[in-house]
């Protein structure tokens, strides 16, 4: 009797194990550790950046693009697709500036700043009340002793790079 109350007893307690797997497995949750939040959306769309500043550096919209595609692309799970997107990222570099920031001794500059300003149109086509459109500014400071051309492309790297994070902040993580 003791060998069947055994019997029983491990068969049950296989049984509950199953049952337990099987309603944890059926369960799903999503966990981002970036905090983008990409609702039910599965497509992203960055149409190529329009250049309309003044001063134009030729590779800004391209790199612009491009980092914002991969920016995203590394911190969710949406495939990225050509136009029409459940997320929809359109975008114009207004300004891209050189300028005399601060004086030094003798009234002599002792520092430049490049400035570059985007305006984004965000559209989240299943949740409009996530969309926007703003502005965003980014500089950096270089010495006044180095020309633009020998601290440029370190400069837009960084910028760049700056830009697409707080885009996506206020895109997905919304900061």
């Amino acid at each position: 009797m003791s060998r069947f109350k055994a019997m029983t007893s491990a068969a049950v307690n296989a049984w509950v194990g199953v049952w337990v797997i099987a309603i944890i497995a059926s369960c799903s949750a999503s966990y981002s550790f970036t905090g983008g939040d990409v609702g039910q959306a599965k497509t992203l769309s960055v149409a190529t950046m329009i250049n309309e500043s003044d001063l134009v550096n030729p590779q800004l919209a391209q790199l612009l693009t491009t980092t914002l595609q991969d920016v995203i692309a590394r911190q969710t799970s949406l495939d990225l697709i050509t136009r029409d997107g459940d997320l929809q990222f359109t975008g114009r570099i207004t300004a891209y500036d050189v300028r005399s920031d601060a004086p030094g001794a003798n009234d002599q500059v002792a520092q430049s700043r490049l400035s570059v300003t985007v305006a984004i149109d965000y559209a989240n086509l299943l949740d409009d009340t996530k969309s926007f459109r703003q502005s965003f500014n980014v500089y950096r400071n270089f010495p006044a002793s180095q020309t633009l051309s020998q601290v440029e492309d370190v400069l837009v790297d960084e910028i760049v790079m700056e830009l697409c994070e707080k885009v996506f902040n206020r895109a997905l993580v919304q900061w």
